[in-house]
């Protein structure tokens, strides 16, 4: 599992930790009646907060679709469905919590989509041979 010491928890919760200093940051200067605490917020938010993010933040979630999308070898069975690849992974501790979380919930938003995308060709289909017969 994950090393939880204080360099490697703070190195994985960067963002977060960079977005409480500028908060506690810019409403210091506002209470104390700085006149730059709007630019303090500004520039905190618009810049310290997202490059953090892109140095300590985690992969792009296309890199990681790319990746999920790959062929994984399974030593169980050849013709594994994508929920229990997700499990599998997830058992071998190859994912962390957050990570088999996301995971999850854009596997059932997928799967939800395609429901409904072939729920709507099927009434596409049904009102076309609905029309079909009206017109004969």
């Amino acid at each position: 599992m994950s090393d939880w010491s204080p360099p490697n928890r703070a190195r994985e919760n960067a963002t977060e930790l960079a977005s409480l200093a500028v908060t506690g940051f810019w409403l210091v200067a506002l209470f104390t009646g700085q006149e730059w605490w709007l630019a303090a917020l500004l520039v905190g938010y618009v810049v310290v907060v997202p490059l953090t993010e892109l140095l300590y933040g985690e992969p792009d979630e296309e890199a990681e679709a790319i990746e999920d999308a790959a062929p994984v070898p399974s030593s169980d069975s050849g013709d594994e469905t994508p929920l229990e690849r997700l499990r599998r992974r997830y058992a071998e501790g190859e994912l962390t919590d957050e990570q088999f979380e996301r995971k999850l919930e854009r596997l059932l938003e997928t799967e939800t989509l395609e429901g409904l995308e072939g729920s709507a060709a099927t009434r596409g289909q049904d009102l076309d041979r609905q029309r079909e017969t009206e017109r004969t």
